[in-house]
């Protein structure tokens, strides 16, 4: 198994988890836990997608994890 397959299947992995844990109401989808599972999850499908060099997947991800960064930047300045 290539290192893009592993960094992409760990990924995708926390981003169905968050989804997963959101649709059975484990955690909010305005929660901390929320968030850092999407931008860890969709930071490492971004850099397995650039391994790749998977141009509509490279823009997927990085759209994916700077959207959970700015829903971080909001989360903390509500919490703050």
């Amino acid at each position: 198994m290539a290192v893009s397959d592993v960094v992409g299947s760990i990924g995708v992995s926390l981003l169905l988890l968050a989804f997963l844990l959101n649709l059975f109401n484990k955690i909010s989808k305005d929660g901390l836990a929320y968030i850092l599972l999407n931008i860890c999850g969709g930071g490492l499908a971004f850099m397995a997608s650039c391994m790749l060099h998977y141009i509509p997947f490279i823009v997927l991800e990085g759209a994916w994890t700077i959207v959970s960064i700015i829903a971080l930047i909001k989360f903390l300045k509500i919490n703050t």
